[in-house]
């Protein structure tokens, strides 16, 4: 019978509602997915990403963040910022031009879109004549030069994106008309009226602005990739297709005389140096070598000091950014607070810790820091913007683990996710890894001697490695990680190296059942003699499940000291104080043969596939006849719904049908769950493990702990209490126990750190059972249902992910309550209310296609989450009004100075090239500083001019493997 919901109560409930909750996507962590062009403000100290999705995103000192998403579904393939400015154009892959701000709000800027424009030719022109292929942002700050696949170059002023026709440089006033399409465009250092245009055949024209004719023709003979013009002005500088670079003396005639040009490496076998550049810096050379295949984007900057010296180089490739200090010998590599490639190798699962204690916060820190010694201490040269954004009130950790057996741990308190410490558990199984091998260490005799950098490797020794569950203990510094062919590891933190033996376990869940033969994956040869681990997370036991499958459900209770696991064929519970196995419990259905099947070696059974299918047809089609029986009644509960229009009545739930016991996979564990509860009778509470499983199976077990003293002698028992089966058969994914008040129960020693209260142990305790279908709630000792919620939502949707939640109010302080967060295969959340299990509220978040995004879902404590984007950039999202972490950034408008914009070797902004650009910026200097500093290198050009000392950076590629060099000298 529907309830009528009392008007008075609900109005003040979702008053409270509008007080607790609300959701936010607040911030993209990592690396941005596929980046397609960049640029970089020297007057703002601001770095722009674009990228192949239409994204834009600006960076600026840790915590200043700005990001914007084209309408167009389109790549970015240029960005450039306007000098002196808070605007900066985007060229799209459909040829429109997008002009963006950062504009001031309420004390805090916002990046915006504020036109659009698209280039026009002549009535009957091609299309090639109005292709943008080259962009330059003049330093005036008031023109673009746009040049075309035509050959043609329009002058478009800004912001308004007015076409200057009577300006427009045209193809037919020029010497040649066969010149293929602008390819560079580069604007005179000392003089902003003349500007160099390269076409693709190689031809260089020096154009004036004023006069609107040609001061000098550069005829060069090979395909040209870009140019460069020397910052006294005297020189250009062309590089080509066939691996050349030439310098070309600028004067008032024409140049009649053969290029003279140069190769890097000598007859080293090179391909097109895609761009060049002239600094005064010292010979050195550099090589970032990866082993992805397919590498379209590569950009260095250069900064420059006070000195006008080098500073820094920044080389963004296609997976991560890599910052280099000049300054240091050695070249030592510079620690990116962004920007961070998470995916350095695949991300296979995450853990999300809230409220970190102080003390494993340091120790932590301190085992990353010794990691991290061969990272120059110079501080980060992107500096620009100021982080308004308040202290994080806690600190938390996010915990990733990897392809190839790596934890990573992350500073998730704040925007910026920082890189703090790295677990490898390789070391502990025989891999065909080779220990000698040393990244930075080159074959002697190589030329050129390169140096290798960087850390993204997609690549892993052995897929057995990749961990697929995380538990951390906050507490006690305890971890345990599980792995794809069934290794369970526990570790512990300790602060100083240590050479132990890990003591291994094996443990058979088949219970030596006959009839069962595992088709996949061999488990991971252990090594024998002792491990040699750093200072920080070592492991000292290893259980190995048998058969070697993926490890579904793992929990850790480190009060007891105790560790259990789940696969596909069962469940145990393992004691690492005593180092041996309590129970094992199989759950693999008889009939169930895919179970045998390892994901390395899994093929479905087509037959049974296909009897499946029609199962849910035929029962879809009884549904649907009972569904058409009874018209009559429908219509009259249409009129009746329509009379209660006004009144809001229960929700109503649809009808979840029942699934076969004969369903693949119906034994595996889904999820294990500790607490101490009422399990025998309502008087005794006892130390409990619950474990669910896909079949919607829910066992209990009752665990009998030795008293403190004799805690190592005498052994853990274990014996099995309740075992309960949903009717629907749906696969559990969630089991929480609440107390007499109905709060969930605290964490293991939360409450010995007197960091939670003590559950009430003297009302009814309440079991929660969350399937995919519904929220069950029984009472215990005697497991009778009391109430259950089913799934309201579109029909279709199940839970995937499931997490307790602590929202508070963000207008009183005192006022928090419990809540169920949830995650749907809708990509939909929901908050469900405890104890009463009452739907609060639902947001859409995750595209329902996205079944990676759903999949990597990791909810906190307080009511955030994040999932996966991209292999490369976690969402970050919010559904507490109290707890949100997102960048609130001020850009200031630049002191504007005639003198800085004449002096400026380059306009903000740069060209995009093939494979390479280049930027260059002054680190850590105020804008009057850099006007005198512009100055300061004007007046000592005769001086300049004088030095030898000059350098060319290229990049290139190599005819052979995939391989970037960069080369200064």
């Amino acid at each position: 019978m529907k309830r009528f919901r009392r008007h008075g109560h609900e109005s003040h409930r979702d008053k409270l509602k509008q007080e607790l909750f609300q959701f936010n996507k607040t911030v993209e962590h990592g690396f941005p997915h596929q980046p397609s062009a960049l640029s970089y403000s020297p007057s703002l100290e601001l770095l722009a990403i674009g990228t192949r999705s239409g994204a834009i995103k600006l960076y600026g000192a840790p915590g200043v963040e700005f990001m914007g998403l084209h309408d167009e579904n389109a790549a970015v393939t240029q960005v450039h910022f306007l000098p002196n400015q808070v605007e900066l154009v985007t060229l799209l892959d459909d040829n429109s031009l997008h002009m963006w701000t950062l504009r001031a709000h309420q004390g805090l800027s916002e990046l915006l879109e504020i036109g659009r424009f698209t280039l026009t030719g002549p009535p009957g022109a091609p299309p090639s004549v109005t292709r943008v292929t080259a962009v330059l942002a003049h330093s005036s700050g008031e023109l673009l030069l746009l040049g075309t696949e035509g050959g043609h170059v329009f002058i478009v002023e800004v912001p308004g994106f007015r076409e200057l026709e009577e300006r427009n440089i045209s193809l037919d006033q020029m010497a040649s008309r066969n010149l293929e399409h602008v390819e560079a465009l580069q604007e005179n250092p000392v003089n902003p009226d003349q500007v160099v245009i390269g076409y693709g055949r190689g031809l260089v024209v020096i154009w004036d602005l004023v006069k609107q004719c040609a001061l000098q023709h550069i005829p060069a003979t090979q395909q040209l990739e870009s140019v460069w013009w020397t910052e006294d002005g005297q020189h250009i500088l062309s590089s080509h297709s066939d691996g050349s670079y030439c310098r070309w003396i600028v004067g008032e005639g024409d140049v009649n005389e053969d290029e003279k040009s140069d190769i890097p490496y000598g007859h080293f076998p090179c391909k097109a140096i895609s761009k060049i550049t002239c600094r005064l810096i010292i010979c050195y050379t550099f090589i970032f070598e990866y082993t992805e295949l397919n590498l379209t984007l590569c950009t260095f900057q250069i900064s420059l000091s006070t000195a006008g010296h080098p500073s820094a180089l920044v080389v963004l490739v296609e997976e991560e950014l890599v910052v280099i200090d000049l300054q240091t010998d050695g070249w030592p590599v510079i620690q990116t607070p962004y920007l961070v490639p998470l995916h350095s190798s695949a991300i296979t699962c995450s853990h999300h810790v809230s409220a970190i204690p102080l003390k494993l916060w340091e120790r932590v820190t301190a085992a990353g820091s010794l990691q991290k010694t061969h990272y120059s201490k110079k501080p980060w040269p992107i500096t620009g913007g100021q982080n308004l954004a308040p202290d994080p009130p806690q600190r938390d950790l996010l915990l990733t683990g990897h392809e190839d057996g790596t934890v990573r741990f992350w500073d998730a308190s704040g925007v910026c996710l920082n890189p703090m410490y790295k677990l490898s558990t390789a070391g502990v199984f025989h891999t065909d890894a080779d220990p000698n091998d040393n990244m930075n260490s080159g074959s002697e005799g190589e030329w050129p001697p390169f140096r290798k950098v960087g850390c993204f490797d997609p690549y892993s020794d052995d897929p057995r490695l990749g961990i697929q569950k995380i538990h951390l203990c906050k507490y006690s510094g305890y971890l345990t990680v599980a792995g794809t062919a069934g290794q369970i590891l526990v570790l512990e933190l300790n602060d100083e190296a240590a050479e132990q033996t890990v003591e291994a376990k094996i443990v058979d869940l088949l219970q030596g059942q006959e009839g069962f033969r595992w088709k996949g994956h061999t488990r991971l040869d252990m090594r024998e003699e002792p491990v040699l681990s750093p200072p920080g997370f070592q492991p000292f036991c290893l259980v190995q499940c048998q058969p070697p499958a993926v490890v579904t459900a793992l929990t850790l209770h480190s009060e007891w000291k105790l560790v259990a696991f789940g696969t596909s064929h069962g469940f145990g519970l393992f004691d690492y104080q005593q180092k041996n196995t309590v129970f094992v419990k199989c759950t693999l259905n008889p009939s169930d043969q895919l179970a045998m099947e390892g994901p390395l070696s899994r093929v479905k059974s087509i037959k049974k596939s296909l009897r499946q299918s029609f199962r849910r047809i035929r029962r879809s089609r009884v549904s649907l006849r009972k569904h058409h029986i009874n018209n009559a009644l429908q219509e009259a509960n249409a009129r009746l719904e329509a009379e209660l229009a006004e009144m809001e009545l229960a929700p109503v739930q649809r009808k979840i049908e029942a699934r076969s016991s004969d369903d693949s996979f119906t034994g595996l564990v889904r999820t294990l769950y500790f607490a101490d509860t009422f399990l025998s009778d309502s008087a005794h509470n006892t130390p409990s493990l619950w474990a669910g499983t896909n079949g919607g199976c829910v066992f209990a077990y009752m665990l009998r702990l030795p008293n403190v003293e004799h805690r190592a002698d005498e052994p853990v028992t274990a014996q099995q209490a309740k075992e309960i089966q949903l009717m629907h058969r749906a696969p559990v994914v969630g089991i929480v126990i609440l107390d007499g008040h109905g709060v969930p129960l605290p964490e293991p020693l939360e409450v010995a750190h007197d960091l939670a209260r003590s559950p009430d142990m003297h009302g009814l305790h309440h079991l929660l059972v969350i399937s995919e279908e519904q929220f069950k709630v029984f009472t215990l000792p005697k497991v009778s249902a009391k109430m259950k919620l089913k799934l309201t939502a579109l029909d279709g949707s199940r839970v995937r992910r499931a997490g307790v939640a602590w929202f508070g109010s963000n207008r009183s302080e005192d006022y928090c309550e419990s809540g169920l967060v949830v995650l749907t295969n809708q990509g939909d959340l929901h908050v469900v209310s405890l104890p009463n299990v009452k739907m609060q509220v639902h947001y859409p978040c995750i595209r329902r296609e996205d079944v990676s995004g759903i999949a990597s879902c990791v909810f906190t404590k307080h009511g955030q989450g994040f999932y996966l984007i991209s292999p490369s950039e976690f969402e970050r999202f919010s559904l507490s009004t109290r707890h949100v972490v997102e960048p609130r950034s001020l850009v200031e408008v630049p002191l504007y100075s005639a003198s800085s914009n004449q002096c400026s070797s380059q306009p903000d902004g740069v060209t995009r090239y093939p494979h390479c650009r280049i930027l260059y910026f002054p680190i850590g200097t105020s804008a009057a500083r850099r006007v005198m500093e512009h100055a300061l290198l004007n007046d000592e050009s005769e001086y300049l001019r004088d030095r030898c000392n000059k350098a060319i950076v290229s990049c290139t590629r190599p005819l052979f493997g995939s391989k970037k060099l960069l080369q200064l000298y």
